[in-house]
């Protein structure tokens, strides 16, 4: 370890316990109360001062402004500094990367809510988010059931906190581990070891009240049965444990501060983050733990995905403060994937694709140090460090029960390894040399089917097997993307009905046996077995409306295209458009791709659907390219054909693909909007051939929208929809790639581009490498031309009177980065724009969140499946105690069960009445313009999501490069270069593609 990562290691255990080195425990009689609960070595408390974490200049060190300054002047302070850095400087996050100074810590298995970070901040802006005005009152009242359940604690129960210090403060977790639950130390510490509880580091807590310091010396010799008096002095396995109390636990402080009878403080956090240890100490004892979710590999649901992997299924428990003035634990059931019990050459037969056994050898020595991007290559890479036992005949009952650990895959085979075979009284390098294959025939007299296949080097020095002998072990998690096949299967075992998924969730909970837990016991802890039914709301559903009709869908969720004409079409009759052929060279796939009767008969269907929903096409017999294997050649091709044919830019560029190979999608998504500037439509071959009506309309959804038009709105009274006022929507994402990708998070910004938010155009910006907040040089690159733009054309040349911003992809933790800094950004944009005094523009600031385990299980109130109804809100029981959020269920599910929406206010200047933003939320989900249903998330957001995801393909990499990197880490830590990122290739302006939805 070098002096650095001590050094760190020194910090962080002294934050966590007060102790700046193993000394001080001894040193010091008093010690000062902690100051943070902690759960994991270097994790952070709330949103740090940013720095230049976002491609700015470093901020001044101490802030000029006051406590109760506005969000404004935050911003203001930070770009004082300068203009943003051109030195290469690394992008830090303010939510990812914590100043030293930051000493308190959180445990991350809580939902604690973006106060406790508020508490936790050091901003001197804002200190708490905004409290919840009330309660919507509008539509159907139901009863429905939550996957929640309330926790009731005892009055009298008496907890102590103790800080822990285990050996030395970088000692690793297994050695903590192991001296923790050693037997000596079972029988000294005072009331036994079943009267603790020990989050793995640096806290514990019993209802012993120990006046005194507790020391001992724990001799893990002793433990593994060795005598102490024959190891060697300065080799002896011995550890000291101190503990000393540095905080009492009262649990009634959190009922104190629900019912408004206290502040938030230290004490709320240690009583919950005591309840968090309580509720997951026995669970985590008896069953795989992997977060907040526990798998049972003797009872759990399994399914076998295909090479060497298995899905499971198992339950997830979080325990939160809750509206009501209670504690409630939410519980849902939770998927992961595992390694089966497998013999390697099967998991890498299955995974790779290279079906030869007898020649993975050979290929794989001029595989492993050239091709990186192979598949061999990387299934050998997710081989390493994981355990595995040996497996083959004649062999010991000791060898079959010790486990290994990979280190490497070898070049060598058996045939080619050899080592030096140690004989009777001579040391190893005076021995015979043997090769790995003979020495199996002569000790265990087997002869290996595979001998060809590469060695398998453990990480125990001079440890090699034939990889043919080696069995995964079961019970160790498969952190890797799957494959479309192995993804076809996990989804089909995930997806469950309503009622499937309430029992498989019950089944869970008699796994966690709350009613027998000994330590919920113990503590005194109740949890309520029957779950919470709480009062929720339907709201009405919209009418829809198109061209010259409406329709009403009710609580259908869905409706057609059929004898409907879109709302707007096409801005310009289309003109200036054709079609190219792809076709893959491989004859596998030649059964994809259309010949030219195929296509001419799948264009007149396109312009008569097209026609039949208003769309005006002007040029009914367009050009035809192809077919053609290179996507550049044939995007460049169709691009100077269409224009030379009409001379004019082409409006529109269709694609048909023999597959969905995403290089050629990329390829062509990269061409046309940052060489040429057109819009496309990737259409599938097998598609085409159908030439179904259904997929036509679907298609022209997207066409239309691209080409200026509009599907459909929600019907209102007023032509601006649901705003009183000019109103402008922003809607913000950032995508970041698969762990061990080295490459770029992408930031999208959506603005809304008419009076009533149906249209929105996008821009994107790569932002730092897994940076979560949007930096504020990207912020101005991609706001600014979308503001001038809806001002010129939306609002007559004024500045709007009230914004909408929302924000999908960030934590509660990051909560107040979002309004300290992207909202601060986003108002001294709009300062800078103002050119006659106005009233300052009024904010709503929204965070949309899918990724949580709160579901509706509504019954008989629900659909045909029980689900819930689109429109289905809740805005008490599971809700946050104090904070304004509610969970919305807009959309209709077709397959398993519905998953809500959790949308978070953290900011509304405009006093937005409950009623008339709940009902925005809802209705604005049924003009998502390429969707004949109502969505799941707000649509200013998906877009953002739609766009972020889409900037890929404006990398500006040559694709062998992207290629090597998207490979992954070969090394298996986290890639993540430390330089500034390279900015996107520029999208071609002058057809209006930047101000189109060119994303959809």
């Amino acid at each position: 370890m070098t002096g650095a990562t001590k050094k760190r290691a020194q910090e962080n255990r002294q934050a966590a316990t007060g102790y700046a080195n193993p000394q001080d425990i001894h040193g010091q009689r008093h010690l000062g109360r902690y100051d943070g609960p902690s759960d994991r070595p270097g994790s952070s408390s709330g949103p740090p001062r940013p720095g230049s974490s976002r491609g700015d200049a470093p901020h001044p060190g101490a802030p000029s402004n006051a406590p109760g300054a506005s969000v404004r002047s935050a911003s203001r302070q930070r770009s004082a500094a300068g203009p943003p850095s051109s030195s290469g400087a690394p992008l830090r996050d303010p939510a990812r990367d914590p100043p030293v100074i930051a000493k308190k810590t959180l445990p991350s298995r809580v939902d604690w809510g973006g106060n406790l970070y508020a508490y936790y901040s050091n901003e001197p802006v804002l200190k708490e988010l905004m409290k919840r005005p009330g309660y919507g009152n509008q539509g159907k009242n139901i009863q429905l059931r939550l996957n929640s359940h309330v926790v009731s604690c005892s009055n009298e129960a008496r907890i102590y906190q103790y800080a822990v210090q285990v050996g030395t403060p970088d000692a690793k977790r297994g050695l903590i581990k192991n001296v923790w639950c050693s037997n000596e130390l079972a029988t000294k510490i005072p009331g036994g070891i079943r009267e603790w509880i020990y989050d793995g580091n640096a806290l514990a807590w019993s209802k012993q009240n120990l006046s005194n310091e507790f020391h001992a010396m724990i001799d893990l010799d002793k433990e593994k049965g060795r005598d102490p008096s024959t190891v060697p002095e300065g080799k002896r396995d011995l550890h000291r444990v101190a503990i000393r109390k540095s905080a009492a636990v009262d649990l009634q402080n959190i009922y104190a501060y629900l019912e408004g009878r206290a502040d938030f403080g230290p004490g709320v956090i240690d009583a919950i983050n005591f309840l968090d240890h309580v509720v997951r100490e026995t669970p985590s004892n008896r069953h795989i733990n992997i977060k907040k979710s526990y798998f049972d590999w003797n009872t759990g649901d399994r399914e076998f995905l295909g090479g060497g992997v298995e899905a499971m299924r198992g339950i997830y428990q979080s325990i939160r403060m809750a509206e009501g003035k209670r504690l409630v634990i939410n519980v849902d059931v939770s998927h992961t994937c595992f390694w089966n019990k497998s013999s390697f050459p099967m998991i890498i037969n299955q995974l790779s694709g290279h079906m030869d056994l007898d020649s993975l050898g050979i290929y794989w020595r001029d595989v492993k140090n050239k091709e990186k991007t192979n598949a061999l290559f990387q299934v050998m890479k997710r081989l390493k460090r994981n355990n595995f036992y040996v497996n083959h005949k004649n062999r010991s009952e000791r060898e079959s029960k010790v486990i290994w650990k990979v280190h490497d895959i070898l070049p060598q085979s058996a045939r080619e390894f050899k080592f030096k075979l140690r004989v009777a009284g001579k040391p190893r390098e005076e021995g015979r040399e043997i090769t790995l294959l003979k020495y199996y025939e002569e000790r265990y007299n087997i002869w290996l089917q595979w001998p060809d296949l590469p060695v398998v080097q453990c990480t125990k020095k001079n440890t090699v097997y034939p990889m043919e002998a080696c069995m995964m072990c079961e019970g160790q998690r498969f952190p890797y993307k799957l494959n479309d096949h192995m993804t076809t299967k996990m989804l089909k075992f995930a997806v469950q009905p309503p009622e499937q998924r309430l029992q498989s969730i019950q089944a869970g909970t008699r796994m966690l046996g709350w009613d027998t837990d000994p330590v919920l016991k113990h503590y005194e802890l109740r949890i309520n077995p029957e779950p919470i039914v709480t009062k929720a709301r339907v709201l009405n559903p919209p009418t829809i409306q198109f061209n010259k009709s409406t329709f009403a869908p009710g609580t259908k969720g869905r409706w057609d295209l059929r004898g409907k004409k879109f709302l707007a079409p096409n801005e310009k009759p289309l003109k200036s458009w054709g079609i190219a052929i792809l076709n893959d060279p491989s004859s596998a796939q030649r059964a994809g791709t259309p010949n030219q009767a195929q296509v001419r008969t799948f264009i007149q269907t396109f312009i008569q659907v097209y026609q039949g929903h208003g769309g005006i096409v002007e040029t009914k017999d367009p050009d035809i390219t192809g077919p053609i294997s290179d996507p550049a050649k044939a995007s460049e091709l169709l691009f100077y054909g269409v224009g030379n044919k009409y001379n004019a830019r082409p409006q529109l560029l269709i694609f048909i693909l023999p597959n969905s190979n995403p290089e050629n999608y990329l390829r062509i998504k990269k061409s046309c909007d940052c060489r040429f500037g057109a819009f496309t439509q990737c259409l599938m071959g097998s598609q085409v051939i159908k030439n179904a009506p259904q997929y036509h309309s679907n298609v022209l959804m997207k066409v239309n929208a691209k080409l200026g038009g509009t599907t459909a709105r929600v019907a209102t009274p007023s032509p601006s929809g649901h705003f009183s006022r000019p109103t402008m929507i922003i809607g913000a994402d950032v995508s970041h790639a698969a762990p061990g990708i080295g490459a770029p998070s992408f930031a999208a910004m959506t603005v809304s581009m008419d009076k009533y938010g149906a249209r929105y155009a996008a821009g994107v910006q790569t932002n730092g490498y897994r940076v979560e907040m949007i930096s504020t040089r990207n912020l101005k690159d991609m706001l600014i031309p979308l503001i001038r733009h809806w001002t010129a054309n939306v609002s007559g040349g004024r500045l709007p009177e009230h914004i909408y911003y929302f924000r999908d992809g960030v934590s509660e933790g990051q909560f107040l980065n979002v309004i300290h800094y992207e909202v601060g950004d986003i108002k001294s944009i709009f300062d800078d724009m103002i050119v006659t005094p106005q009233e300052p523009i009024k904010f709503t600031v929204v965070v949309a969140e899918k990724r949580h385990h709160i579901r509706f299980f509504p019954g008989k109130a629900g659909d045909e499946n029980q689900n819930a109804l689109p429109g289905t809100l809740v805005d008490r029981d599971v809700t946050h105690a104090i904070e304004n959020d509610i969970y919305l269920c807009s959309h209709k599910a077709l397959k398993g069960t519905a998953r809500p929406t959790h949308y978070h206010m953290l900011l509304d200047e405009a006093n937005v009445p409950v009623d008339v933003f709940q009902k925005m939320l809802y209705e604005h989900s049924y003009q998502y313009m390429r969707s004949t249903t109502p969505v799941s998330l707000f649509p200013a957001v998906y877009y953002a999501h739609l766009a972020s995801n889409r900037a890929r393909s404006h990398e500006d990499i040559a694709e062998p490069l992207r290629k090597i990197r998207d490979a992954g880490n070969p090394s298996g830590e986290k890639s993540g270069p430390t330089d500034e990122t390279k900015p996107l290739l520029p999208m071609v302006g002058r057809s209006g593609l930047p101000w189109g939805m060119w994303y959809i």
